[in-house]
């Protein structure tokens, strides 16, 4: 008897300390340090400081890996060094943080055009759609780059080498 009524308050208590935080934003509960972290490598990748802005925003990252705000920060870095692989990973850190993040969804498009997956960055333009309305600025910028397509590679410009002596050769 004594038990069940410890055991039962003891519930209680965990019920009602859950209950507290999971009703607050997920950005109210970073901590400080990471975000001040962040602040400070935005601050370097504004000032051209690409590796330093990088090693700022993930160590941000270490002491709070719920920043989703740092995700969003590294994975355009990535996109803007020509790296649209690791960019789309940590997007999608960012979206399973808050699947319904603005600048990941619209990050996330970008970097799918990017990379060449031009019908996944239309899924996603749907889903930002769905997320801020059609009329939404973000929803706007990623299909102008959908419209516009991917990047031409260098490899895509190439010719094929011509072999010496086969130039103008018929066959028999």
């Amino acid at each position: 008897m004594r038990i069940t009524s410890v055991s039962v308050a003891a519930a209680l208590a965990l019920i009602c300390a859950s209950t507290s935080l999971s009703g607050q934003r997920p950005d109210a509960q970073i901590d400080p340090r990471s975000m001040t972290l962040l602040q400070q490598g935005r601050a370097a990748q504004a000032a051209g400081d690409t590796s330093g802005a990088t090693g700022l925003i993930e160590s941000a990252l270490v002491i709070d890996p719920r920043n989703r705000q740092a995700f969003v920060a590294l994975a355009d870095i990535a996109r803007a060094q020509g790296l649209p692989g690791k960019s789309i990973r940590l997007y999608r850190e960012a979206l399973t943080l808050e699947p319904n993040d603005v600048a990941a969804l619209k990050g996330e498009g970008e970097a799918l055009v990017q990379k060449g997956a031009v019908t996944k960055a239309r899924e996603t333009l749907a889903k930002l759609r769905t997320v801020c309305g059609a009329t939404c600025p973000a929803a706007g910028e990623l299909a102008a780059v959908i419209a516009k397509g991917p990047p031409v590679t260098a490899t895509a410009q190439q010719t094929p080498p011509v072999v010496p002596g086969t130039a103008g050769a018929t066959q028999q």
